[in-house]
């Protein structure tokens, strides 16, 4: 069974359908009893055969009007009587149900689920952000604007509720500490996972789990408090980092270099439509593996600036020279207009 399928299984068999279409289950539930009474007054009271009193229940309960099966006694007509108010008063209810649940919007509400739940188990290399709080919408707007793929892990009904109406962000209703919740959000197909949850032992416990399914996932950690940056590291984040930290160094960076702040906030968020900052994985079947910076003419061709060169054993080469050579998997961090760097990638 794929995991579309276990989704619509567990999704019908969830205390939230249950609760979000009670009356209607109610009233389906009602119907088979009545079915069940009436293949009881035809079996037992009239000693007919299972297949005549299942077609005269049939054709009692859908009103169209054919003719008996055989004739009824008294009793057996006075039971009917009562088995067709009892499918009337049912139909009524059911009918009256669905329309409620219509004009309330839970019918939408709930083919938006599942499209959005089909849609999710269908994305790969896609970002998973845990917790949609002050940290984590900032994060996942922020890849929603660099158009990736995002789904957001939250199980706060005011968020949740928000996340509907907005109708914007793929988002799962739960605990991002639960393993079914991560698999509902694609953790195995996902190409990293942004944890931002309240406490850091949320976050130690989602990022265990996360490097246990999924161990060539990259994952980033929010930490309340610094001491926990080498447990969520121990753990296994690749990376973790303290929000009010990272806000007091930005804040005196701000005072002591503003104009290399200003630069950076330019380039990376590419709010100078001419200028952009970013970086390019070499695959081993492009044409520039194997050259060095003058052959692989990137500045005349493409017009950028390779300001560092990542080597696959981590070592960073800051203001390469020109005869560096280029090499399958190395990471390239370039600046260039923004038209530049989609030519670039398009060759790669």
């Amino acid at each position: 069974m794929n995991e579309l399928k276990r989704s619509k299984i567990e999704f019908f068999l969830s205390k939230e359908f249950i609760k979000e279409f009670y009356p209607l289950i109610i009233g389906f539930v009602i119907l088979f009893f009545i079915c069940l009474f009436g293949i009881y007054i035809y079996m037992h009271i009239e000693g007919w055969n299972f297949l005549d009193s299942f077609y005269q229940v049939v054709i009692t309960l859908s009103t169209v009007g054919f003719r008996e099966v055989h004739e009824l006694s008294d009793k057996g007509k006075l039971y009917t009587s009562i088995l067709i108010l009892m499918g009337v008063s049912s139909y009524a209810y059911i009918i009256g149900s669905f329309a409620n649940a219509f004009l309330e919007g839970k019918i939408q509400l709930f083919w938006g689920k599942k499209r959005m739940e089909a849609k999710i188990l269908s994305l790969k290399d896609h970002y998973i952000v845990c917790g949609y709080g002050k940290i984590g919408s900032i994060v996942a707007k922020e890849l929603i604007r660099e158009k990736c793929e995002t789904v957001v892990i939250e199980n706060d009904p005011t968020i949740i509720k928000e996340l509907t109406e907005e109708n914007r962000i793929l988002f799962v209703d739960g605990d991002a500490t639960d393993d079914k919740i991560l698999h509902k959000a694609g953790l195995t197909n996902a190409k990293a996972i942004i944890t931002t949850l309240s406490t850091d032992a949320q976050n130690v416990y989602v990022t265990l789990t996360a490097r246990q399914l999924a161990p060539n996932l990259t994952i980033i950690a929010r930490a309340e408090d610094e001491r926990s940056i080498k447990k969520l590291e121990l753990a296994g984040a690749n990376r973790a980092l303290t929000p009010h930290l990272l806000g007091g160094l930005r804040m005196a960076q701000l005072v002591l270099r503003p104009t290399v702040i200003n630069f950076l906030d330019m380039a990376i968020h590419g709010n100078n439509l001419n200028l952009q900052m970013e970086e390019f994985l070499i695959p081993e079947t492009s044409d520039i593996v194997g050259k060095n910076l003058i052959e692989s003419e990137l500045r005349p061709k493409f017009n950028l600036i390779i300001i560092a060169i990542k080597k696959t054993d981590g070592t960073m080469i800051y203001n390469p020279r020109a005869d560096e050579v280029l090499e399958a998997k190395d990471t390239l961090i370039v600046v260039g207009k923004k038209t530049d760097l989609k030519k670039f990638k398009e060759t790669l």
